[in-house]
């Protein structure tokens, strides 16, 4: 028996257009063309329109043809933005952050590094608009796209809107998890590994933790707005979905933070280890200065060249010297070893 293929969709295109999908209201949708798109009715249905931010074409049409607010265009195709919330009329402006990896074009390549990215949203009763840059991939809208070729999707705005929030949440917890195991993986290095590796990494990994809060507690707030907000579009359904999001949010949150003060300690830990491996060769060189001071003094008095050294006609003399010099040797080692120097 063949097995099951996972479905595909395409992205793309046309220049600047990722996808638009009209949504059937039974859980399906419809694909539409750029010229479809422009003369798409409300009437027709849920429109999600979804556009590359940094694609010219893409700022032409939202810019000139979208008819929304000049305000909202311009939050739109803002460049720099954090998470946040602005209700406009019966609409919400939305920008919200999603992980972002490899896409399934570059699927070939090793996957980039995880990040968070911006997703600017613009939902009012009949549509979704979306914007992403072009560099950037966020799996949660393809996850939606696959549910909706399966006639699973969802179907209207604010459950579309919900769905959204909550896979964008839904992506993060295995970057957290990724970061848990590293955290794992640096602990067992501590006392085994490179001091100088562990310290790169676990900057590293504290630096991350820093700039996923930066971005999570904001997120937080701007899913909360949406859940109380009054949009007539947004049913008590949503809303509870919506809350179920902020809760997995907040653990989030907390995770990152046990993760963040995980690291902290592990830089104390490994600040102490370095410390005591200074400690212990600081030990060990002075040992050893201290084994080679008795014979540095003998040998010092006795290549003195001025008259009445002992032992010149001597033939048994360097003989005896030597083995002073050796029993002090042990002597003193015996004292270090005495004291725990050693």
């Amino acid at each position: 028996m063949e097995a099951s293929k996972t479905p595909s969709v395409s992205y793309g295109a046309e220049p600047g257009l990722r996808f638009a999908s009209l949504l059937d209201g039974q859980g399906g949708c419809r694909q539409l063309d750029m010229a479809q798109l422009c003369a798409w009715r409300p009437e027709e249905g849920v429109l999600w329109l979804h556009l590359e931010r940094d694609h010219p074409a893409a700022a032409s049409w939202i810019t000139h043809k979208s008819g929304l607010d000049p305000f909202v265009v311009e939050a739109l195709l803002e460049e720099e933005s954090r998470p946040r919330v602005e209700p406009v009329d019966d609409g919400l402006l939305i920008i919200l952050r999603g992980v972002c990896a490899t896409s399934p074009e570059d699927a070939q390549e090793a996957p980039a590094d995880i990040d968070l990215v911006p997703l600017h949203l613009w939902v009012d009763t009949n549509r979704i608009v979306s914007l992403r840059d072009s560099g950037h991939y966020i799996t949660a809208l393809r996850d939606i796209r696959l549910s909706l070729e399966k006639n699973k999707g969802p179907q209207r705005t604010g459950d579309l809107l919900a769905l959204i929030g909550d896979k964008l949440v839904r992506d993060l917890e295995a970057v957290l998890d990724a970061m848990d195991e590293e955290v794992d993986e640096l602990d067992e290095m501590i006392f085994h590994g490179e001091a100088s590796q562990v310290r790169e990494r676990l900057k590293l990994l504290r630096r991350r933790a820093v700039q996923l809060r930066r971005y999570l507690a904001p997120q937080r707030d701007a899913l909360n707005r949406i859940e109380h907000d009054d949009a007539p579009w947004l049913a008590e359904r949503d809303k509870l979905r919506m809350r179920e999001v902020i809760d997995k949010l907040m653990r989030f949150i907390e995770y990152l933070d046990a993760i963040r003060d995980r690291t902290s300690i592990l830089h104390d830990d490994l600040s102490t280890v370095i410390s005591e491996r200074i400690a212990r060769n600081s030990n060990r060189l002075a040992a050893l200065a201290a084994l080679l001071l008795p014979p540095s003094v003998i040998a010092g008095l006795f290549g003195m060249n001025v008259g009445g050294i002992p032992g010149v006609n001597d033939t048994w003399a360097f003989v005896i010297i030597v083995a002073f010099v050796t029993i002090m040797a042990v002597v003193t080692l015996w004292m270090l070893k005495r004291i725990n120097w050693l």
